[in-house]
C-alpha cells in the first residue's frame, strides 16, 4: 500500500500545478477577450464625436434648406447626381441659406466645380461678425482669388489678390475657416489667405447683397457645388490657434 501512495502523490503534485497554472492562462485570455470589445466601442464613440461635429449643408437630393437667389438675369438651379448645378445666366446665378448660421469661429467646406464659362464659378458670400465678406476664385476673366471686401477694396486689388489657373471640370476642395483674430481660406489643402482681421474693415459688393447671410453664387458661368459642411470650432482650436 505504500508503495503505492507513493507515486499518486508525486503524480498529483505536477498534474495539479499544471491545472492551476492551465487555469491562470485562460482566465488571462478570457479577461483579453472580454477588453476587446470595450476597446472597439471607445473608438468607435471617438469616430462619431468626430464626425457629428461637421453639419451637413446639402443632403445630396434636393435644395432643402436653401432658396434660389432673385439676382438680376439669373438662371436656373438645380440638382443633380448629388451635386448642386447652378447654370449660366446673363450676370449671377446662386443659393442663399435659409437657416441659421454662426458670425465667428466656424469652418465651412466645400467641392466647387467651374462646369463651363470664364469668370467666377465660387463666390462664397459669409459672415465675420455683424460684417459680410466674399471669398471669390475665378473671377475678373478667370483666375482672380481674393476676399470682396477690406477696407472698401474688393477682390482684385487688396492684399488677398492672387490668380490661379481654374481647369473647367475639375473639383476643387475650398476651405473658408472665420475667427475674431483671422480670415483664412485653402484651395486642396494648400492656404492661399491669411488675413489679420485687426481694425480691418470688412463688406461685400452690392450685388452679392441677396447672397446674405450664406450664399454662393457665379457670374455668367456654370457651376457646380457639392459636399457643403459646416462646423464650430473648439475653444482648444481657438486656443491653439491651429
Amino acid at each position: 500500500m505504500r508503495r503505492m501512495s507513493t507515486p499518486r502523490l508525486l503524480f498529483t503534485w505536477p498534474l495539479g500545478i499544471a491545472l492551476a497554472v492551465l487555469g491562470l492562462g485562460m482566465s488571462g485570455r478570457r479577461d483579453c477577450r472580454a477588453a476587446e470589445p470595450e476597446k472597439a466601442a471607445d473608438k468607435s464613440a471617438d469616430t462619431a464625436t468626430d464626425k457629428a461635429q461637421w453639419k451637413s449643408l446639402f443632403d445630396g437630393r434636393s435644395l432643402k434648406g436653401w432658396k434660389e437667389t432673385d439676382f438680376p438675369g439669373h438662371s436656373k438651379v438645380e440638382v443633380k447626381g448629388g451635386t448642386i448645378v447652378m447654370l449660366q445666366g446673363s450676370q449671377m446665378t446662386g443659393i442663399t441659406w435659409t437657416g441659421e448660421f454662426p458670425t465667428m469661429d466656424y469652418e465651412i467646406v466645400t467641392d466647387a466645380q467651374r462646369v463651363d464659362g470664364s469668370d467666377f464659378f465660387y463666390g462664397l458670400t459669409f459672415r465675420y461678425g455683424d460684417s459680410p465678406c466674399s471669398l471669390i476664385l475665378g473671377g475678373w476673366g478667370g483666375g482672380v482669388i481674393g476676399l470682396s471686401s477690406i477696407d472698401g477694396q474688393d477682390a482684385s486689388e487688396n492684399e488677398t489678390t492672387q490668380y490661379m489657373e481654374f481647369k473647367t471640370g475639375r473639383w476643387y476642395r475650398v476651405r473658408l475657416r472665420v475667427t475674431k483674430a483671422k480670415i483664412e481660406a485653402w484651395i486642396d489643402d494648400k492656404k492661399l489667405i491669411d488675413v489679420d482681421t485687426k481694425d480691418r474693415k470688412f463688406s461685400i459688393r452690392p450685388e452679392v447683397a441677396l447672397s446674405r447671410p450664406l450664399g454662393f453664387s457665379c457670374y455668367a458661368t456654370t457651376a457646380a457645388l457639392r459636399d457643403i459642411k459646416l462646423r464650430k470650432l473648439t475653444p482648444a482650436e481657438l486656443k491653439s490657434g491651429k
